[in-house]
């Protein structure tokens, strides 16, 4: 029976472990979205850590597909060789480089969360015109400006932006990519009622609603090589009562493993700023969508959203609710949390994982491991 730390091979990709690095924005580039010394560092130590995969944050495949001014891109080919560095050194330590492309849709335009996560003035130098399915303003006080409605024309260049980015992601060297349909970005408005008022083919009907992300996936499909995984992140629902229906989301996917989906990343829509409250407090609360997703549809799926304790991350695995777990948060408190798991589930060799820089120091000094800040962990299983 497969456990956390077993390989996971799709197409033809092996990952170590069942362990994946989920996309993390860290608002940290120059107005040219070109990565620098801090991604390098930042998804370099979590690669270092031992995870499977690690997916580098959203990639916006316009310079408007932003979130912030100061977000990553891949619209230019001079944004490549920085990203060809990060990917290089990733599959160096072992683990397996993942990218994730999107487009920031109505959530365009904004500052940093550090700064209030809301919509750039106006008159902002830096700012631009976010852009939608619909001119339905995202909401609340933070978002109380509409977006662009999409033109037909519009939607033809996004899903050539989409497919141009993967063609750089391929350029850049990486094994795996993730097309961005959640968290209140391009494809979840096209995908919500709440975001999406058309009349046209993209808009009215849960059909017509999921044609753009249909769509684009074809797009990127014929661009990305078959024997490399092609995955995607849905919102499976909002938590508002006007949200999109799981049942919707599960034709979704049905209709993205049709055209080429390899795997389905299960989180939220987040579609709206406001509504019922998101249970954050609550272990794995996407855990039942994704496993009923996987059930009905009989394609691979990830997950996250407080996965932390590695025995219920590891449980997730061993009783087929899922196939991988995505891990942010408690990897930027500990980068090395896969040895952390390792020891606290009592894997032999943990220490294999990790660069033989970091693991043959660890390993002779084993007995010790709690004084590398990873917490209580039995004694027998320290010493292994």
């Amino acid at each position: 029976m497969p456990g956390l730390f077993s390989d996971f091979q799709l197409k033809d990709v092996r990952l170590r472990n069942r362990i994946a690095i989920s996309p993390m924005t860290q608002y940290s580039c120059g107005t040219d979205g070109i990565m620098n010394d801090w991604h390098l560092v930042h998804l370099g130590a979590r690669a270092a850590g031992g995870a499977g995969l690690v997916v580098m944050e959203q990639l916006a495949v316009s310079p408007e597909g932003r979130m912030t001014p100061n977000c990553a891109g891949i619209w230019s080919d001079e944004q490549i060789p920085m990203l060809r560095r990060i990917a290089d050194f990733i599959r160096s330590t072992g683990a397996v480089p993942g990218v994730q492309l999107g487009h920031s849709g109505r959530k365009g335009g904004i500052t940093p969360p550090w700064d209030g996560y809301a919509q750039l003035p106006e008159d902002h130098p830096d700012g631009w015109e976010s852009i939608g399915p619909s001119t339905i303003p995202y909401g609340g006080a933070r978002f109380p400006r509409a977006a662009r409605a999409a033109d037909l024309q519009d939607i033809e260049r996004l899903k050539g932006d989409f497919a141009r980015g993967a063609e750089r992601a391929l350029r850049a060297g990486f094994e795996w990519v993730e097309l961005h349909y959640a968290h209140g970005f391009l494809g979840a408005n096209f995908l919500s009622p709440m975001a999406n008022d058309r009349t046209d083919a993209y808009g009215n009907s849960s059909e017509n609603r999921a044609r753009f992300l249909h769509e684009t996936l074809e797009a990127v499909r014929a661009v990305w090589p078959e024997r490399l995984p092609l995955t995607a992140r849905i919102g499976a629902f909002d938590y508002h009562e006007d949200s999109h229906t799981i049942e919707e989301s599960i034709e979704l996917v049905r209709g993205m493993a049709a055209r080429g989906l390899d795997l389905i990343d299960i989180s939220m829509g987040m579609n709206s700023d406001s509504g019922k409250a998101v249970p954050w407090t609550e272990r794995g609360f996407m855990v039942p969508a994704a496993t009923r997703i996987r059930q009905e549809t009989a394609l691979p799926v990830a997950v996250s959203w407080n996965l932390a304790d590695p025995a219920y991350a590891d449980a997730l695995i061993r009783e087929d609710q899922v196939d991988l777990v995505m891990l942010g948060r408690p990897t930027i408190a500990n980068p090395h949390w896969p040895l952390y798991a390792a020891l606290v589930l009592g894997q032999d060799a943990p220490y294999d994982m990790l660069p033989i820089q970091y693991g043959h120091a660890l390993k002779r000094t084993r007995d010790e491991v709690n004084c590398g800040g990873f917490g209580p962990i039995p004694a027998r299983q320290a010493s292994r």
